[in-house]
């Protein structure tokens, strides 16, 4: 990896688990030569990820976001090519000290990265799938499909996608049981509905 041995390399950690501890993935980070490591204690299907936030929201072109393995970036294949898409939209590079061949400054990497995009499109087609399917039975029941108490990040990308190829809010607002104005919030990322707990659907 030449590149990011020029440019600004970036950690970050993540434990899921009350009474877990980062330091083997900060002293992995530090002798990779990251500059600045984002700590986060939370699981990956919680959207409450501040330091994950705060990470992607800092990236400048020529970074290198490093990551001790892939499942402390994401769980799901999904929100991997999604988070691993905005740093590339950046002009930043993607790297995991655990697989190299996740390195997204190599053909390799870069050939990684579409056959994510390809997978992440078939977990979205199952998250709609789900979501369509569980809201048909819950109507067949007799059942009221309210605003839910939980949503997922994975649900969350899916709203934004959704919302830039041109589905309107109602049609999408009835098939997550949220309200037009959530939807808009959610795609426009000024969403003020943050769930306490989250569970990961994918």
């Amino acid at each position: 990896m030449q590149f990011w041995d020029m440019d600004r390399k970036i950690g970050y950690a993540r434990v899921s688990t009350v009474g877990q501890t980062l330091d083997l993935q900060i002293n992995s980070l530090k002798a990779a030569g990251c500059e600045r490591i984002f700590k986060e204690k939370a699981s990956g299907a919680d959207a409450q990820r501040v330091e994950l936030r705060r990470m992607l929201k800092s990236l400048k072109g020529g970074d290198t976001v490093v990551v001790t393995r892939i499942d402390r970036l994401a769980r799901s294949t999904f929100d991997l090519f999604g988070i691993v898409k905005e740093i590339t939209e950046k002009k930043a590079q993607f790297y995991s000290l655990a697989e190299p061949w996740a390195d997204t400054g190599t053909s390799t990497g870069r050939l990684m990265l579409a056959v994510l995009g390809g997978l992440a499109d078939v977990e979205r087609d199952l998250i709609r799938n789900r979501t369509a399917g569980g809201r048909a039975r819950a109507i067949e029941q007799g059942r009221h499909m309210g605003r839910p108490r939980q949503i997922t990040e994975a649900q969350r990308r899916e709203i934004v996608i959704r919302r830039k190829e041109g589905e309107r809010l109602k049609s999408i607002a009835d098939a997550f049981g949220i309200s037009d104005s959530t939807v808009s919030r959610i795609a426009s990322g000024k969403d003020s509905y943050v769930p306490r707990k989250l569970a990961d659907m994918v």
